[in-house]
């Protein structure tokens, strides 16, 4: 897993409307970047409804939020239409940047093991540095653990 004052690795995605993203488009802008492990699940609906809550917040820190899931960007544009997200979310099916990340990994559920998105954000400095790992976040207190970092 990437640690503070890596360089954040570049990638390529298709955010919910089929359009291709790097994560250095938004080169020279401060990003929380976060790994989520499927859209319109318990856990997962509310870390991002709580992103929302706060997302005028995030804007007056010049902090851009982008999702990243395996779920397909069909199931990205209804997920953000239905909880009226106002961030991009990115579609990891083959989950290539969840590894290279090393946000993928064992995970247990009803006693079985299986490989799934470890919740986890980086918040990305405008050098391109990972300036904080948020390992095994809580959805619902999350994104107040970030804005209490800003």
């Amino acid at each position: 897993m990437l640690s503070e004052n890596d360089i954040a690795p570049d990638f390529e995605l298709q955010d919910e409307t089929g359009q291709l993203r790097r994560l250095s488009d938004y080169s020279g802008k401060d990003v929380l970047l976060y790994f989520y492990p499927k859209d319109d699940t318990p856990g997962c609906t509310t870390e991002a409804c709580s992103f929302r809550d706060d997302y005028s917040a995030y804007e007056k820190a010049g902090v851009t939020i982008i999702g990243v899931s395996p779920d397909s960007p069909v199931s990205h544009a209804k997920f953000k239409a239905k909880h009226q997200l106002p961030f991009t979310l990115l579609a990891d099916t083959e989950h290539k940047v969840c590894e290279l990340y090393g946000t993928w990994g064992k995970k247990m559920m009803y006693g079985k093991e299986h490989f799934g998105v470890l919740r986890t954000t980086f918040l990305i400095g405008k050098d391109g540095k990972v300036k904080k790992v948020f390992k095994n976040v809580k959805p619902a207190e999350h994104s107040a653990d970030v804005m209490t970092l800003l």
